[in-house]
């Protein structure tokens, strides 16, 4: 597991560029290639039995997408859709998926000295998705590994995709 971690930080240190977006009061950073598109928010096609956090499915030229609200999926409290809220469209595992955050800032690019490790904490905190925190002048950005978040097995994107 620490080796596959590393691999995605040495990868990251390749790629410098990231798309800076906002859940709450945080500033996120993914990897630019990793994302197809931005666009507003739209009604999503509701699917039975799914987590709380997938809102549904739209219709994207002919692709059905998964839509998961990123801020229901991290605790982020009461969760409001209004013209200021984007979808993400991402192609991660060889998938694309829709990630709702509440804003997207720009694409910052991160020389490898402006890039942290992420800290170690206690077992009780999950930082495997995190790839390390980005310094950008004042601003503070988590860096996150986007491709092993969504093809987790507590995302449930794999099972929502291939039914």
């Amino acid at each position: 597991m620490q080796a596959t971690q590393e691999a995605a930080s040495a990868d990251v240190m390749t790629n410098n560029e990231f798309l800076s977006f906002t859940l709450g009061k945080e500033e996120y950073g993914i990897d630019i290639l990793k994302v197809q598109e931005i666009r507003g928010y739209d009604a999503v096609t509701v699917l039975a039995n799914t987590p709380e956090f997938i809102k549904g499915v739209i219709n994207l030229r002919g692709i059905i997408v998964p839509i998961v609200d990123m801020r229901i999926k991290f605790n982020l409290g009461n969760v409001t859709y209004d013209e200021l809220t984007v979808v993400i469209i991402l192609n991660v595992a060889n998938r694309v998926v829709g990630m709702v955050v509440d804003g997207v800032s720009d694409v910052i690019s991160l020389t490898s000295e402006q890039i942290k490790p992420a800290p170690e904490f206690g077992a009780g905190l999950d930082t495997q998705y995190i790839l390390g925190l980005g310094t950008l002048d004042d601003r503070m950005i988590i860096l996150a590994d986007i491709e092993r978040l969504m093809s987790s097995s507590d995302m449930a994107l794999v099972e929502v995709l291939a039914a």
